[in-house]
Protein backbone atom coordinates (compact mmCIF):
# COMPACT_ATOMS: atom_id res chain seq x y z
CA UNK A 1 0.00 0.00 0.00
CA UNK A 2 1.56 3.23 -1.08
CA UNK A 3 1.06 6.65 0.27
CA UNK A 4 -2.45 8.87 -0.05
CA UNK A 5 -1.60 12.20 -1.22
CA UNK A 6 -3.83 14.53 0.64
CA UNK A 7 -5.47 17.65 -1.37
CA UNK A 8 -5.37 20.93 0.37
CA UNK A 9 -7.73 21.60 3.52
CA UNK A 10 -8.15 24.58 4.81
CA UNK A 11 -10.43 25.19 7.70
CA UNK A 12 -12.35 28.91 8.29
CA UNK A 13 -11.74 30.34 11.81
CA UNK A 14 -12.58 32.92 13.55
CA UNK A 15 -9.15 34.45 13.23
CA UNK A 16 -7.69 36.29 10.10
CA UNK A 17 -4.61 34.23 8.09
CA UNK A 18 -3.65 31.89 5.59
CA UNK A 19 -1.73 33.55 3.37
CA UNK A 20 1.02 31.37 3.77
CA UNK A 21 -0.94 27.91 3.72
CA UNK A 22 -2.17 28.94 0.32
CA UNK A 23 1.61 29.78 -1.07
CA UNK A 24 2.53 26.89 0.65
CA UNK A 25 -0.10 24.44 -0.97
CA UNK A 26 -0.48 26.21 -4.18
CA UNK A 27 -3.79 27.48 -3.99
CA UNK A 28 -5.75 30.61 -4.07
CA UNK A 29 -7.28 31.90 -0.63
CA UNK A 30 -11.08 31.69 -0.51
CA UNK A 31 -11.24 34.52 2.04
CA UNK A 32 -8.65 36.08 4.50
CA UNK A 33 -10.32 33.95 7.43
CA UNK A 34 -8.79 30.10 6.80
CA UNK A 35 -5.64 30.16 8.58
CA UNK A 36 -5.46 26.35 9.77
CA UNK A 37 -5.15 23.56 7.15
CA UNK A 38 -5.79 19.82 8.97
CA UNK A 39 -3.72 17.15 7.62
CA UNK A 40 -4.26 13.46 7.71
CA UNK A 41 -7.46 14.27 10.33
CA UNK A 42 -9.39 11.44 11.45
CA UNK A 43 -11.11 13.99 13.64
CA UNK A 44 -13.21 16.65 13.32
CA UNK A 45 -13.33 19.92 14.96
CA UNK A 46 -15.34 20.30 18.53
CA UNK A 47 -19.11 20.64 18.20
CA UNK A 48 -19.30 19.98 14.19
CA UNK A 49 -18.54 16.38 13.16
CA UNK A 50 -17.12 17.24 9.67
CA UNK A 51 -15.32 20.43 10.05
CA UNK A 52 -11.73 19.41 9.27
CA UNK A 53 -11.54 15.54 8.01
CA UNK A 54 -9.48 14.91 5.48
CA UNK A 55 -10.17 13.52 2.09
CA UNK A 56 -8.18 12.01 -0.38
CA UNK A 57 -7.84 13.08 -4.05
CA UNK A 58 -10.63 11.57 -4.65
CA UNK A 59 -13.37 12.49 -2.01
CA UNK A 60 -12.88 9.41 0.31
CA UNK A 61 -12.72 10.76 3.99
CA UNK A 62 -9.44 9.46 5.28
CA UNK A 63 -10.85 8.27 8.66
CA UNK A 64 -13.04 5.94 6.93
CA UNK A 65 -10.08 4.54 4.67
CA UNK A 66 -8.68 3.77 8.19
CA UNK A 67 -11.38 2.22 9.46
CA UNK A 68 -11.90 -0.40 6.61
CA UNK A 69 -8.07 -1.57 7.46
CA UNK A 70 -6.62 -0.39 10.44
CA UNK A 71 -3.95 -2.81 10.71
CA UNK A 72 -2.57 -1.62 6.87
CA UNK A 73 -2.90 1.84 7.88
CA UNK A 74 -1.58 2.04 11.62
CA UNK A 75 0.06 -1.98 12.25
CA UNK A 76 -0.92 -4.62 13.93
CA UNK A 77 -2.04 -3.00 17.29
CA UNK A 78 -4.02 -0.56 15.95
CA UNK A 79 -5.93 1.62 18.25
CA UNK A 80 -9.45 1.21 19.93
CA UNK A 81 -11.23 3.58 17.66
CA UNK A 82 -10.45 1.58 14.30
CA UNK A 83 -10.09 5.20 12.51
CA UNK A 84 -7.79 6.44 15.33
CA UNK A 85 -4.30 7.32 13.94
CA UNK A 86 -2.52 8.31 16.94
CA UNK A 87 -2.19 12.33 16.20
CA UNK A 88 -3.26 15.17 14.11
CA UNK A 89 -1.22 17.64 12.25
CA UNK A 90 -2.16 21.20 11.19
CA UNK A 91 -0.74 24.19 9.62
CA UNK A 92 -1.86 27.06 11.49
CA UNK A 93 -1.07 30.72 9.68
CA UNK A 94 -2.06 33.28 12.26
CA UNK A 95 -2.23 37.06 11.44
CA UNK A 96 -3.60 37.82 14.44
CA UNK A 97 -2.93 37.15 18.45
CA UNK A 98 -4.74 34.20 18.99
CA UNK A 99 -6.52 34.23 22.74
CA UNK A 100 -5.05 33.12 25.80
CA UNK A 101 -6.01 29.19 26.05
CA UNK A 102 -5.90 25.75 27.69
CA UNK A 103 -6.42 22.08 26.86
CA UNK A 104 -7.28 19.49 29.10
CA UNK A 105 -4.37 16.06 29.62
CA UNK A 106 -5.40 12.51 28.99
CA UNK A 107 -6.88 11.82 32.38
CA UNK A 108 -9.32 14.93 32.47
CA UNK A 109 -10.41 13.80 29.31
CA UNK A 110 -11.01 10.28 30.19
CA UNK A 111 -13.10 11.17 33.71
CA UNK A 112 -14.86 13.81 31.65
CA UNK A 113 -14.92 13.95 28.09
CA UNK A 114 -15.09 10.11 27.18
CA UNK A 115 -11.46 10.38 25.51
CA UNK A 116 -8.37 8.73 26.23
CA UNK A 117 -6.57 11.22 24.56
CA UNK A 118 -5.39 14.60 26.07
CA UNK A 119 -4.65 18.23 23.69
CA UNK A 120 -0.64 17.98 24.53
CA UNK A 121 0.55 19.76 21.35
CA UNK A 122 3.88 21.41 19.41
CA UNK A 123 4.56 23.93 17.43
CA UNK A 124 7.18 24.00 14.80
CA UNK A 125 7.98 27.56 13.51
CA UNK A 126 7.53 27.62 9.46
CA UNK A 127 7.87 31.33 8.96
CA UNK A 128 7.38 34.19 11.36
CA UNK A 129 7.53 38.14 11.34
CA UNK A 130 10.16 39.91 13.13
CA UNK A 131 10.02 40.04 17.76
CA UNK A 132 6.38 37.69 16.79
CA UNK A 133 6.19 35.41 19.92
CA UNK A 134 4.92 32.66 21.88
CA UNK A 135 3.10 33.46 25.18
CA UNK A 136 3.95 29.75 27.15
CA UNK A 137 2.97 29.15 30.87
CA UNK A 138 2.46 31.49 33.64
CA UNK A 139 5.59 33.44 35.13
CA UNK A 140 4.29 33.34 39.01
CA UNK A 141 2.29 31.14 40.81
CA UNK A 142 -1.25 32.45 40.71
CA UNK A 143 -4.04 32.75 42.99
CA UNK A 144 -7.27 30.33 41.30
CA UNK A 145 -9.49 32.88 42.59
CA UNK A 146 -7.70 35.53 41.22
CA UNK A 147 -7.15 33.74 38.02
CA UNK A 148 -11.07 33.25 37.63
CA UNK A 149 -11.78 36.63 38.37
CA UNK A 150 -9.59 38.14 35.79
CA UNK A 151 -11.30 35.32 33.67
CA UNK A 152 -14.51 36.29 34.03
CA UNK A 153 -13.02 40.00 33.45
CA UNK A 154 -11.53 39.32 30.68
CA UNK A 155 -8.31 41.00 31.50
CA UNK A 156 -6.33 40.10 28.43
CA UNK A 157 -3.53 42.58 29.63
CA UNK A 158 -3.39 40.39 33.06
CA UNK A 159 -3.45 37.34 31.75
CA UNK A 160 -0.70 38.39 29.25
CA UNK A 161 1.48 40.11 31.79
CA UNK A 162 1.69 37.04 33.98
CA UNK A 163 2.74 34.59 30.94
CA UNK A 164 6.13 33.82 29.86
CA UNK A 165 6.83 35.76 26.19
CA UNK A 166 9.12 33.59 23.76
CA UNK A 167 10.64 35.22 21.00
CA UNK A 168 10.19 32.90 18.22
CA UNK A 169 12.61 32.25 14.52
CA UNK A 170 12.11 29.85 12.13
CA UNK A 171 12.90 26.47 13.01
CA UNK A 172 12.05 26.33 16.85
CA UNK A 173 10.32 23.72 18.12
CA UNK A 174 7.68 24.85 21.11
CA UNK A 175 6.03 21.66 23.24
CA UNK A 176 2.98 22.57 24.88
CA UNK A 177 2.29 20.13 28.01
CA UNK A 178 -1.63 19.78 28.49
CA UNK A 179 -2.68 22.13 30.90
CA UNK A 180 -0.39 25.06 30.15
CA UNK A 181 -2.14 28.35 29.67
CA UNK A 182 -0.61 29.74 26.05
CA UNK A 183 -1.52 31.62 23.22
CA UNK A 184 0.56 32.97 19.80
CA UNK A 185 0.98 36.00 18.63
CA UNK A 186 -0.13 37.25 14.93
CA UNK A 187 2.94 37.00 12.17
CA UNK A 188 3.45 33.48 12.70
CA UNK A 189 3.36 30.48 10.71
CA UNK A 190 3.49 26.43 12.35
CA UNK A 191 3.17 23.28 11.30
CA UNK A 192 1.52 22.22 14.98
CA UNK A 193 1.74 18.51 16.26
CA UNK A 194 -0.90 17.51 18.62
CA UNK A 195 -3.22 14.10 20.26
CA UNK A 196 -6.12 13.80 17.96
CA UNK A 197 -8.86 16.22 19.50
CA UNK A 198 -10.38 19.24 19.62
CA UNK A 199 -10.57 20.33 23.15
CA UNK A 200 -9.81 23.88 24.32
CA UNK A 201 -10.86 26.02 27.31
CA UNK A 202 -10.82 29.52 26.48
CA UNK A 203 -9.66 31.65 29.02
CA UNK A 204 -10.20 34.57 27.19
CA UNK A 205 -12.85 34.48 24.41
CA UNK A 206 -13.55 38.02 23.71
CA UNK A 207 -11.23 38.19 21.26
CA UNK A 208 -13.15 35.49 19.34
CA UNK A 209 -16.27 34.50 18.29
CA UNK A 210 -17.16 32.17 20.66
CA UNK A 211 -18.89 33.42 24.04
CA UNK A 212 -18.67 32.15 27.70
CA UNK A 213 -21.16 29.37 27.36
CA UNK A 214 -18.88 28.39 24.67
CA UNK A 215 -15.55 28.34 26.42
CA UNK A 216 -15.97 25.45 28.62
CA UNK A 217 -16.03 22.18 26.98
CA UNK A 218 -20.10 22.41 27.59
CA UNK A 219 -19.30 21.40 31.03
CA UNK A 220 -18.88 24.50 33.03
CA UNK A 221 -15.89 26.24 34.35
CA UNK A 222 -16.13 24.96 37.85
CA UNK A 223 -15.66 21.86 36.41
CA UNK A 224 -12.65 22.42 33.51
CA UNK A 225 -10.73 25.01 35.77
CA UNK A 226 -8.74 22.22 37.39
CA UNK A 227 -7.33 20.91 33.84
CA UNK A 228 -5.61 24.25 34.06
CA UNK A 229 -2.76 24.93 35.65
CA UNK A 230 -2.36 27.64 37.86
CA UNK A 231 1.29 27.13 38.95
CA UNK A 232 4.71 29.27 37.94
CA UNK A 233 6.30 27.47 34.71
CA UNK A 234 10.11 28.29 35.82
CA UNK A 235 12.74 29.41 33.79
CA UNK A 236 14.56 25.65 33.43
CA UNK A 237 10.79 24.25 32.84
CA UNK A 238 10.26 26.56 29.67
CA UNK A 239 13.44 25.76 28.24
CA UNK A 240 12.87 22.00 28.52
CA UNK A 241 10.40 22.72 26.39
CA UNK A 242 11.72 24.16 23.31
CA UNK A 243 14.36 22.71 21.06
CA UNK A 244 16.62 24.65 18.52
CA UNK A 245 17.29 21.66 16.51
CA UNK A 246 15.59 23.00 13.38
CA UNK A 247 17.36 26.19 13.48
CA UNK A 248 20.18 24.32 11.45
CA UNK A 249 20.06 23.28 8.07
CA UNK A 250 18.12 19.78 7.56
CA UNK A 251 20.65 16.77 6.19
CA UNK A 252 19.66 13.38 4.88
CA UNK A 253 19.40 11.47 7.97
CA UNK A 254 16.37 12.07 9.77
CA UNK A 255 16.42 14.41 13.04
CA UNK A 256 13.93 15.17 15.75
CA UNK A 257 12.78 18.24 15.89
CA UNK A 258 11.27 18.94 19.13
CA UNK A 259 12.14 18.13 22.83
CA UNK A 260 12.24 14.27 23.97
CA UNK A 261 9.24 15.60 26.34
CA UNK A 262 7.29 15.09 23.48
CA UNK A 263 7.67 11.56 22.34
CA UNK A 264 5.53 9.79 24.41
CA UNK A 265 2.23 11.77 22.75
CA UNK A 266 3.78 12.50 19.19
CA UNK A 267 7.16 13.02 17.00
CA UNK A 268 8.42 15.39 14.49
CA UNK A 269 11.38 14.64 12.10
CA UNK A 270 13.04 16.44 9.08
CA UNK A 271 15.67 15.68 6.55
CA UNK A 272 17.04 17.08 3.24
CA UNK A 273 18.54 14.95 0.05
CA UNK A 274 20.27 16.54 -2.63
CA UNK A 275 20.79 13.80 -5.75
CA UNK A 276 20.84 11.32 -2.44
CA UNK A 277 18.88 9.38 0.00
CA UNK A 278 18.03 9.98 3.54
CA UNK A 279 17.92 7.60 6.54
CA UNK A 280 15.44 5.14 6.75
CA UNK A 281 11.66 5.82 9.11
CA UNK A 282 10.50 2.14 10.15
CA UNK A 283 6.94 1.45 9.36
CA UNK A 284 4.18 3.06 10.80
CA UNK A 285 1.25 5.75 10.76
CA UNK A 286 2.63 9.25 9.31
CA UNK A 287 2.22 12.81 7.51
CA UNK A 288 4.89 13.92 5.09
CA UNK A 289 4.80 17.21 3.82
CA UNK A 290 7.22 18.75 1.26
CA UNK A 291 8.88 21.52 2.09
CA UNK A 292 10.86 22.17 -0.79
CA UNK A 293 11.78 20.22 -3.83
CA UNK A 294 10.98 17.35 -6.00
CA UNK A 295 11.68 13.79 -5.02
CA UNK A 296 10.29 9.89 -4.47
CA UNK A 297 9.18 7.86 -1.37
CA UNK A 298 10.50 4.65 -1.12
CA UNK A 299 9.13 1.94 0.77
CA UNK A 300 8.90 -1.63 0.63
CA UNK A 301 5.97 -1.20 -1.53
CA UNK A 302 6.54 1.34 -4.16
CA UNK A 303 7.62 4.73 -4.83
CA UNK A 304 5.89 7.54 -5.12
CA UNK A 305 6.12 10.67 -6.79
CA UNK A 306 6.80 14.16 -4.25
CA UNK A 307 6.79 17.55 -5.15
CA UNK A 308 7.16 20.67 -3.08
CA UNK A 309 3.62 21.99 -0.90
CA UNK A 310 2.40 18.23 -1.32
CA UNK A 311 0.93 16.15 2.02
CA UNK A 312 0.50 12.59 2.60
CA UNK A 313 -0.85 10.08 4.83
CA UNK A 314 2.01 7.11 4.64
CA UNK A 315 0.53 3.62 5.98
CA UNK A 316 1.96 1.19 8.20
CA UNK A 317 2.23 -1.46 5.00
CA UNK A 318 4.26 1.13 3.09
CA UNK A 319 6.73 -0.24 5.39
CA UNK A 320 10.62 0.91 6.50
CA UNK A 321 11.09 3.80 3.69
CA UNK A 322 13.09 6.68 2.84
CA UNK A 323 13.59 10.04 1.12
CA UNK A 324 15.17 10.27 -2.61
CA UNK A 325 15.65 12.72 -4.78
CA UNK A 326 15.84 16.50 -4.39
CA UNK A 327 13.49 17.41 -1.14
CA UNK A 328 13.05 18.01 2.10
CA UNK A 329 10.65 16.68 3.96
CA UNK A 330 8.84 17.46 7.49
CA UNK A 331 7.72 13.54 8.67
CA UNK A 332 5.02 13.87 11.83
CA UNK A 333 4.32 10.22 13.73
CA UNK A 334 2.22 9.36 16.52
CA UNK A 335 4.30 8.53 19.90
CA UNK A 336 7.15 5.81 20.44
CA UNK A 337 4.73 3.20 21.22
CA UNK A 338 1.51 3.86 19.84
CA UNK A 339 -1.24 2.77 20.55
CA UNK A 340 0.24 0.45 23.84
CA UNK A 341 1.34 3.88 25.51
CA UNK A 342 -1.92 5.73 25.56
CA UNK A 343 -2.92 5.62 28.87
CA UNK A 344 -1.58 6.49 32.08
CA UNK A 345 0.93 9.59 29.92
CA UNK A 346 1.31 12.86 31.14
CA UNK A 347 4.28 15.18 31.67
CA UNK A 348 2.66 18.15 33.57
Amino acid sequence: MNPVLLPPNPVQHFYRGGDRIAALRGIEPETDHQPEEWLGATVSRFGTPDTGLAVTADGAPLRDLVTADPAAWTGPESGADAGDVGLLVKLLDARQRLPVHVHPDRAFATSHLDCPYGKTEAWFVLDTEPDSAVHLGWNTDLDRAELDRRRDAQDSEWMLAHMNRVVVREGMGILVPAGTAHAIDGGIFVAEVQEPTDFSILLEWSVTTSTREESHLDLGFDAVMPAVSADRLAPEQLAALISDAGTTPAGPRFRSLLPAAADPFFRLWDAAVAGNVSTERPAGFGVVLVQEGEGELVGASGRIAVSHGQAFAVPHAFGAWHLAGDARVLVAEPGAGWPTTLTGTGIR
